[in-house]
């Protein structure tokens, strides 16, 4: 990474929708050295996607949580099929793997502290290898997105 590709990332980190000619045009390079370094930068894997941004409000999920689960039988099949069953369910916008008192932290958003409470009891209290949860309603929420210096 070079303070070109820092710029170019940088720049894709504050407006993905830009043009070739309007990115290279930001970052003080030729259009083409733009889009062979921006290919390139696809290639190694620093740039892994393009994202439209939504408004959860917008779409009725006004509560967010992060929701701790305990797992047993602690093995590495056991927490990959948990994670692949939550990450499938709707609600769920992340999960992480942890280390600490919890194996997994869900990140989660719905429309209400009701249907948070629905959720809780209708998809983790019947799967038996999720031997414990709580949840941590968000407040606020903020995110940095852009990420730098590079």
């Amino acid at each position: 990474m070079d303070d070109i590709d820092s710029a170019i990332v940088r720049e894709l980190q504050h407006n993905a929708r830009l043009t070739n000619r309007d990115l290279a045009r930001l970052v003080g390079v030729a259009p083409s050295t733009c889009l062979e370094r921006v290919r390139l930068l696809r290639d190694r894997g620093v740039l892994t996607g393009y994202h439209a941004e939504v408004d959860l409000g917008a779409l009725n999920r006004h509560v967010q949580a992060f929701l701790h689960l305990q797992v047993r039988p602690m093995s590495r099949d056991v927490i990959e099929g948990v994670k692949a069953y939550v990450t499938g369910l709707p609600e769920v916008l992340s999960v992480f793997v942890v280390a600490g008192g919890d194996d997994l932290l869900v990140h989660v958003a719905v429309p209400s502290v009701d249907a948070l409470h629905s959720f809780l009891m209708d998809k983790f209290s019947q799967r038996r290898e999720i031997v414990g949860f709580r949840s941590s309603v968000i407040y606020q929420h903020t995110r940095n997105r852009v990420l730098g210096p590079l």
